[in-house]
């Protein structure tokens, strides 16, 4: 059905990026299985995803670490061993889930300490009032049936092209945006409609958050609008601009629907990093208007477990106060101090020069 999925998305005239398959919480089917069966389990799954091409998450590890507790105990080690993606969810309706925090901490450090360069923390995050059926990963879970799908865009160049027209007009660039996003989406819509009629899935909605990548940076979008440096005044500004006109879309929408400062995914935001013209508390800020949080953020190897559950906390509590999705992704940096530069060889991350934590 995905392949079919991807042919028809073609079809329109888009790219695909990549397919992707999140299953129900791992925990659900491990039950009964002995530490050793599950990692081979897993281990099988990830080579099934790379014979496949797609890639695989396997949900959250629990809602709350009491339901289950001995699928948190393998989680580090299933992040370690494999290219999988999972999550911890540290709030949701009932509020702040401070043993989940704790829980989170801990695998971020171990990952940092027992993955190539700590770069499986590509893969992990801590996510607070994120509903099912996100396609963006390492977030996305699903508590449904199954036989469901939805669709992520990547826009940020899309984005940067709307806001180098609007020659820094920031009314013209809002309209144009708004237009611009609402006709892809509808396009998108389209599509994924028939696919489900096709195929009898449940199409669960857009996530058009115009998320970048290496080549497609979000950071230049803003830079191209305000004629400063990322950081600068007006990026608070152009944070909202971005988030709504994502949110006046008038489809069926589901995820973050926001946007998405991934510092290492987009060079631009990686290089005003190094510059110092952002820090941890200016993304907070900019998330209490639009985006996902703390997404991809570097962090010198010496960040410990405690200081840890203080950032992943003021994330948690920030979702909740304001009832929106947000997420903490940290990358520890092995051995690296402040002041250094990270050397991180996926292909997935930039390299930056790390910053010492206030």
């Amino acid at each position: 059905m995905l392949r079919q999925a991807k042919a028809a998305f073609e079809k329109g005239g888009y790219d695909v990026q990549t397919v992707r398959i999140t299953t129900q919480p791992f925990t659900q089917y491990v039950r009964g299985l002995t530490q050793q069966q599950a990692l081979q389990l897993f281990k099988a799954l990830d080579d099934f995803s790379t014979r496949e091409s797609f890639a695989l998450n396997i949900g959250p590890a629990t809602h709350k670490p009491e339901d289950a507790p001995e699928g948190l105990e393998i989680l580090g080690q299933i992040l370690a061993a494999t290219k999988i993606n999972a999550s911890v969810i540290v709030a949701d309706e009932d509020g702040v889930h401070w043993k989940s925090i704790h829980l989170a901490a801990k695998v971020m450090k171990y990952l940092e300490e027992n993955s190539p360069r700590g770069e499986n923390n590509f893969g992990f995050a801590a996510t607070a009032m994120l509903r099912p059926y996100a396609p963006f990963y390492p977030g996305s879970y699903h508590d449904g049936a199954g036989h469901q799908f939805s669709v992520g865009l990547e826009g940020g160049n899309l984005v940067a092209d709307v806001f180098a027209a609007a020659k820094g007009d920031l009314g013209v660039a809002a309209d144009r945006l708004t237009q611009e996003l609402g006709a892809q989406a509808n396009i998108l819509d389209a599509i994924a409609r028939r696919i489900q009629n096709d195929s009898r899935w449940t199409y669960m909605g857009l996530d058009a958050t115009p998320v970048p990548g290496l080549d497609s940076s979000i950071g230049a979008a803003f830079e191209n609008l305000t004629g400063a440096k990322f950081g600068s005044s007006g990026t608070l500004t152009v944070a909202r601009i971005i988030t709504e006109a994502v949110r006046s879309i008038t489809v069926k929408r589901v995820g973050y629907s926001g946007l998405m400062l991934p510092v290492l995914e987009d060079p631009v935001l990686g290089q005003r990093w190094s510059e110092g013209t952002y820090n941890l508390d200016s993304l907070l800020a900019y998330s209490a208007v639009c985006g996902t949080g703390l997404d991809t953020v570097p962090l010198p190897g010496d960040v410990s477990q405690s200081q840890l559950k203080r950032i992943i906390g003021d994330v948690a509590i920030l979702a909740v106060k304001w009832h929106k999705p947000l997420t903490a992704r940290l990358i520890l940096a092995p051995g690296k101090k402040p002041g250094e530069r990270t050397e991180f060889t996926t292909p997935h991350l930039a390299n930056t020069i790390l910053k010492g934590l206030p």
